[in-house]
């Protein structure tokens, strides 16, 4: 990894790509050069032009501009944000075939100009599209990865500390399987600071309760449905998240985050790709921490990635 230039590809200007891009910018000093690709070269170049002029209130020295897949052969990072919006009257699994075609058109050309990066994913559904990702690309497993469960796991922490009236950083807790309607909290595995949240549920010296986690899972996993009800898409903690996941690679932070991984017998499973805590670093995923889950949250990791199994079998790559 060329870690000098610190280059980021950024594969789709949507709302969630350019979401990614303008936090990125302000918060400066993650990289100092990202290319904008998209198959409207018009739109990439108005958006690089966009956020070049306002380079001068930013933290950032960054070089911003529209590109080609050719630019990515020294490409630190890709990221992928591009894909199509499901139709109406269309299934999940067509919705799926389209995006893993246009995922064909982009991989192919990428892979071709010599990249030897990381692919970052964050095109839903992005389990199923990391994993179609790792086998268009050929990638060792360990540099595809996706957002995963990323930013429901911030929204979880967010809620937590709000109903904890503590702040969201010194909770430690996870959602993780699908980035989806299987996906889940493992409660045994919440922590404020130092102390399991089991042991405060069960003080009854203050009014918390089981309930009330449940109730906020619930709101975890709803959240999407809601922000889209309002405002027809949700994008700007999407391209928070993708920003923290950049940093914690051009930074070998060896950071813990919940990303879309390829499990190797964690949690029983094989080749599935998953949202689960990892350590990240320069080369991508180091290591996949396995949580010590109890019967019930073992039966639901295991639906979880039943659900994704089954959605990649019916996909024809």
């Amino acid at each position: 990894m060329n870690t000098d230039r610190r280059k980021v590809v950024l594969i789709g200007t949507g709302m969630v790509g350019m979401s990614f891009a303008y936090a990125l910018v302000n918060q400066g000093g993650i990289c100092n050069e990202l290319v904008l690709i998209d198959v409207n070269k018009g739109r990439a170049m108005g958006e690089a032009m966009d956020l070049n002029h306002g380079l001068a209130f930013g933290k950032s020295n960054m070089k911003i501009f529209a590109g080609e897949y050719s630019d990515c052969k020294d490409a630190d990072i890709v990221v992928i944000a591009a894909g199509v919006a499901q139709k109406e009257g269309e299934t999940r699994l067509d919705l799926l075939q389209r995006n893993s075609e246009v995922f064909r058109s982009i991989i192919t050309p990428v892979v071709k100009s010599g990249f030897d990066g990381i692919f970052l994913v964050a095109t839903n559904p992005v389990d199923i599209m990391t994993r179609v990702t790792y086998e268009l690309s050929r990638f060792g497993a360990s540099r595809v990865i996706g957002t995963g469960t990323s930013l429901d796991t911030a929204r979880l922490r967010y809620l937590l500390g709000d109903y904890f009236m503590v702040d969201p950083k010194n909770i430690h807790a996870y959602v993780i399987g699908e980035h989806g309607d299987s996906e889940f909290v493992p409660i045994s595995q919440m922590m404020l600071a130092t102390k399991h949240v089991s042991e405060i549920l069960e003080d009854e010296r203050n009014s918390y309760c089981l309930d009330d986690m449940q109730k906020i899972e619930e709101q975890v996993r709803t959240a999407a449905y809601k922000i889209i009800e309002a405002k027809r898409a949700t994008y700007y903690g999407i391209g928070m998240a993708i920003t923290r996941i950049v940093k914690a690679i051009l930074g070998d932070e060896n950071s813990v985050v919940t990303v879309s991984a390829k499990l190797c017998g964690e949690y029983g499973s094989k080749n599935v790709f998953i949202g689960v805590p990892c350590i990240i670093g320069r080369n991508g995923v180091k290591e996949i921490l396995e949580l010590s889950l109890t019967d019930d949250e073992m039966e639901k990791f295991r639906n979880s990635a039943a659900v994704l199994e089954e959605s990649f079998d019916g996909l024809q790559l």
